[in-house]
């Protein structure tokens, strides 16, 4: 039977001239999204944590759900014009019966998120993220950590009392929106910083942080991770880029375990990417890479330390040291020529001049240097310099040795637990959490909504991108596997089969699909046997809302 329902009558025949009453409301994708929140069970968890009153005609777990498929419907709609989003669409059928579109109003939702806010926004976001974990069995190995900026227009209060009818919420310590480093490049704007620890399976987020907009990440990384170990209930190896790197940080991390990058501002650091040459290195496994390892002590921790080379980077970084070499040299020259023209009433003065403009080079040195003492018109004894600018050889092979370089560490000292290439693999998906951060900062995403005025919402509008994220990563890693699983593929956007297809395809290919209401039945139109091919790789419940189950 094909599942490509055609639509009724709006008449009945003529015998029986009374007109039938129907309604068609967009459903496109946001099934797909409602099935997984529902496998994930985040209304049902919420809903037990902040129990339902009778007398709300939608409670705080189906807010929170509607919240999601707002962000998730990839339309760009702030927060203040929510309830227009579900004005066509299937609203009863995604959230419940009787639910308006009405009922979600700014109001409405700035309750829910002060009480979430009161709550405590990490403690709440890891209980979710938990149950996530041990239901569908992911791996915990390996933690990425990592922050972004988000920007924000406009003034902000930050006084946690005065915030007008919202509910006073008391906080030790409120963030701030303020300037700070900005990641967007836009240092002219207010910001606050975005802290995710994700998992190298399936990139879900398992923890989340806001924080002020002028936080350094060095001064709390580690911080973040201790915290982090005392919420979950499972080991685990934490990985994190250069900001970790620190003494004070590798002493408060000496009960983990930890990857990091080495900032290549330490000595040993420095020197180690200038040691070898390219053919020094051991050849990787992993294709266009080559490594050296050694064991450094740093900070009282004894620690491995792996010196990796980038095929690629080296010869973009090669590239850029040919270029800086060549303004070096034109820079310096011009200056060398208006320095033999100059006279100078004693000789130190000439000496130190030198001096300052040899401690200036990078890539070049000043040979057949001298000094010379001449009367000039005046008949006074002056003194003149004389050299050429050449380029130190020595130096150019340290920087082409370290171009395309750095440094991994570990603390784990055992091989066998952890080998040399897996330190680079697994730093490699170090971008799963940059992946993270690219989707909450698109466009069509809600990452605009950060409106709100009080900082104690913004945090809490932070948290709930960070559910977002938690969704739309768990969708794609079920659909993965299933399609392994049973050896099948769908289509991607070229019209070839794959088993790895991105949830925004699957999103795409859902647009157009309705759900009509009549007296006699609820149906669902242009649900075509493609669709209903994708939708048996995806959750029971996101069946559910398509009616094929």
């Amino acid at each position: 039977m094909s599942n490509n329902y055609r639509k009724l009558n709006k008449t009945a025949p003529k015998m029986n001239s009374q007109k039938e009453e129907f309604e068609s409301k967009n459903l496109d994708h946001l099934g797909i999204v409602a099935g997984i929140i529902d496998e994930i069970g985040i209304e049902e968890k919420i809903n037990e944590i902040f129990l339902i009153d009778s007398r709300e005609k939608i409670n705080t777990g189906e807010v929170v759900k509607a919240i999601i498929l707002n962000g998730l419907g990839f339309v760009s709609r702030p927060l203040y014009l929510f309830s227009q989003f579900f004005e066509d669409k299937a609203i009863e059928h995604l959230l419940g019966a009787e639910i308006k579109a009405e009922d979600l109003n700014d109001d409405k939702i700035g309750r829910v998120m002060d009480k979430l806010y009161k709550y405590g926004l990490t403690k709440l976001f890891v209980i979710i993220a938990l149950e996530v974990v041990k239901k569908y069995g992911i791996s915990t190995r390996y933690s990425h950590l990592d922050s972004t900026s988000l920007h924000l227009h406009g003034e902000y209060n930050n006084q946690p009392h005065n915030q007008g009818k919202e509910l006073e919420i008391i906080r030790e310590n409120p963030i701030i929106i303020t300037q700070g480093y900005s990641r967007d490049h836009r240092p002219d704007l207010k910001q606050c910083i975005l802290d995710l620890i994700v998992s190298s399976d399936g990139d879900l987020p398992l923890f989340f942080r806001g924080a002020s907009g002028n936080e350094s990440d060095k001064a709390v990384f580690a911080q973040i991770l201790v915290e982090y170990s005392k919420q979950i209930d499972f080991e685990s190896i934490m990985v994190a880029d250069s900001a970790l790197y620190s003494e004070s940080n590798l002493k408060l991390m000496s009960n983990m375990k930890w990857i990091s990058r080495v900032p290549l501002s330490i000595k040993k650091a420095k020197n180690l990417v200038k040691a070898f040459t390219s053919t020094e290195l051991k050849p990787s496994e992993i294709k266009g890479y080559g490594y050296q390892e050694e064991k450094v002590s740093y900070g009282g921790i004894e620690q491995r330390w792996l010196l990796v080379e980038s095929a690629d980077r080296k010869k973009a970084d090669l590239k850029k040291l040919t270029q800086n070499i060549q303004e070096e040299f034109l820079k310096i020259s011009k200056q060398l020529v208006k320095l033999v023209k100059e006279e100078f009433a004693q000789i130190s003065l000439a000496e130190l001049t030198i001096k300052e403009l040899a401690e200036k080079l990078k890539y070049h040195k000043i040979s057949d240097l001298e000094i010379i003492e001449r009367l000039n018109k005046g008949q006074t004894v002056v003194y003149q310099v004389r050299g050429k600018l050449i380029e130190n050889q020595e130096l150019i092979t340290k920087h082409q040795n370290s171009c395309g370089r750095f440094i991994l560490a570990t603390n784990i000292l055992d091989t066998t637990e952890l080998e040399s290439l897996e330190i680079l693999r697994i730093y490699k998906e170090q971008q799963s959490t940059e992946r993270g951060f690219r989707f909450i900062k698109d466009p069509l995403f809600f990452a605009d909504s950060l409106f709100v005025k009080n900082p104690e919402r913004v945090e809490t509008m932070m948290m709930l991108m960070a559910l977002c994220l938690l969704v739309y990563n768990l969708g794609p890693r079920q659909l993965r596997i299933s399609l392994k699983t049973q050896k099948a593929t769908v289509k991607n956007q070229l019209n070839k089969p794959t088993q790895s297809p991105t949830l925004r395809w699957i999103f795409q290919c859902f647009q157009g699909i309705h759900y009509l209401i009549t007296q006699r039945l609820h149906q669902i139109l242009n649900l075509t046997e493609e669709r209903c091919g994708i939708l048996q790789f995806l959750p029971n419940a996101c069946q559910k809302y398509y009616l094929l189950s």
